[in-house]
């Protein structure tokens, strides 16, 4: 009998803490999904000017030149909100961030929806980009900073995820739908946040850093459910730091280690091409020979929101650093595919099989660019600074972002009359850099706190 009470006595707490661990779970996990609407907002300013290109420029009389400024815009805002994204998340905190950049977002949409001519439009424009810039800073670091350390890349990689999915959804439904109608529908995800961010608890670690030491022990409860334990854990672990770093602290030795991370990583994953092939995909099966170049966009767009849902799984099982090596090489495989498909074309061999060519290696491309290199590199950056340079370090990786995202979308025209094959060999050559890069640089951080993540790259 006294055998058979100890068993049961040992098993209640063992199921209690379960139940706890499954409570808390669920608080993450809802916690996670109002922060990444932000991301959807991001993927659908993003996705909002391909299909409704011609009808605006039918509907207001605008040229191609405008048209083009009405797009390019969005990326000016964006860098403007990157420069400041990282001092307003850590003057307001991550919800207040949050709340700035969707409000700038409707305001953005709203604009949009009004104008009866192209300055309106470019306003609108600028401010949904003001908002996403923010947006692309403040979600997977306010989501890294929330989630355990178990299931923190699954979760961080979900901003990737709905990016993809806000820009596909608003691609597909922009066939459909008005073009006034479909910035409304940009609004909604915008107000369902900005309810939501009233009902989930503020960053633990941006609290601490601030001195507010009640707040920071309730958030703690809130995401571990009561589990007095687990709160006193993490919170010794969490190291507070009261000082802001400015942007030349960040070049001190003892951060440029992972200055060099952040800023390796989002430099080859803009300069591999991505913006120029998804913002020109049609041109680019038009020059490789497709008569018709719809089934090839379909099978474009739609290969990258399971690879990216793939990536979200992986990332905590199978760890950050192979699936960025193995997003590296499939890059590199899918742009030399492209590079020599098109090489092809220009010395006149095998014509009837450069378009498959063409096809294969764009989706090997972007599907080796979804499991790994879209999404890893913001797991990582919200893992690998520490809390008194997250704000300047930040607002510098995401400004660069940005920039690439304009510069390689504005040049690829340009590259693509220069030469198509040659355009794809100075891709390839980008991917094959950041393999190198990869292997010797980035360290793997699954399964660890940012504590220790942190202390182990600073060291």
């Amino acid at each position: 009998m006294g055998l058979e009470n100890g068993e049961s006595s040992m098993k209640e707490p063992l199921l209690l803490h379960h139940a706890k661990k499954k409570r808390s779970l669920k608080v993450v996990f809802l916690t996670t999904f109002v922060a990444v609407l932000g991301s959807y907002v991001f993927g659908s300013c993003m996705g909002y000017s391909a299909p409704v290109q011609s009808a605006i420029t039918k509907d207001l009389h605008l040229s191609i030149a405008e048209f083009s400024v009405f797009g390019s815009i969005l990326n000016v805002g964006a860098m403007i909100g990157a420069i400041t994204s990282g001092r307003i998340a850590d003057f307001m905190g991550r919800k207040g961030a949050m709340r700035i950049s969707s409000g700038f977002s409707i305001t953005g949409w709203i604009a949009i929806y009004f104008s009866k001519g192209a300055l309106l439009l470019d306003i609108g424009r600028f401010l949904c980009g003001y908002g996403i810039g923010i947006f692309a800073y403040v979600v997977p670091i306010y989501v890294g900073e929330i989630a355990p350390k178990d299931v923190r890349g699954g979760l961080a990689a979900l901003n990737q995820l709905m990016i993809v999915i806000g820009a596909s959804t608003t691609f597909v439904v922009g066939t459909a739908l008005e073009w006034r109608l479909l910035a409304l529908t940009g609004i909604i995800p915008c107000l369902i946040q900005l309810l939501g961010l009233n009902f989930i608890c503020e960053s633990p670690r941006w609290l601490a850093k601030v001195g507010y030491e009640k707040e920071f022990y309730n958030a703690l409860k809130r995401l571990h459910g009561d589990d007095e334990d687990a709160v006193t854990h993490e919170a010794n672990e969490i190291q507070v730091h009261q000082s802001n770093a400015t942007m030349l602290d960040l070049f001190q030795t003892k951060y440029m280690h992972s200055i060099i991370i952040g800023v390796g990583l989002m430099m080859f994953q803009q300069f591999g091409g991505i913006n120029g092939v998804a913002f020109y995909a049609n041109q680019i099966f038009t020059s490789a020979g497709f008569s018709s170049s719809k089934i090839a966009i379909i099978a474009f767009a739609s290969i990258q929101i399971p690879i990216t849902a793939v990536s979200a799984f992986l990332v905590d099982n199978c760890g950050r650093k192979p699936l960025l090596l193995a997003s590296s090489t499939g890059t590199f495989l899918g742009c030399f595919i492209a590079a020599i498909s098109f090489l092809m074309k220009e010395h006149n061999l095998l014509q009837q099989w450069v378009p498959l060519l063409v096809l294969s290696g764009l989706l090997i491309f972007v599907g080796s660019f979804a499991i790994g290199m879209g999404a890893v590199p913001w797991v990582l950056l919200s893992e690998i600074f520490p809390i008194n340079v997250k704000g300047a370090a930040g607002s510098l990786v995401n400004l660069e972002h940005w920039f690439g995202a304009w510069a390689v979308s504005y040049t690829f025209n340009f590259l693509m009359d220069w030469s198509p094959s040659g355009t794809f060999l100075v891709y390839s050559g980008v991917c094959a850099a950041s393999i190198i890069f990869v292997n010797k640089v980035v360290p793997e951080t699954k399964g660890r706190t940012l504590e220790e993540i942190q202390a182990s790259i600073n060291s």
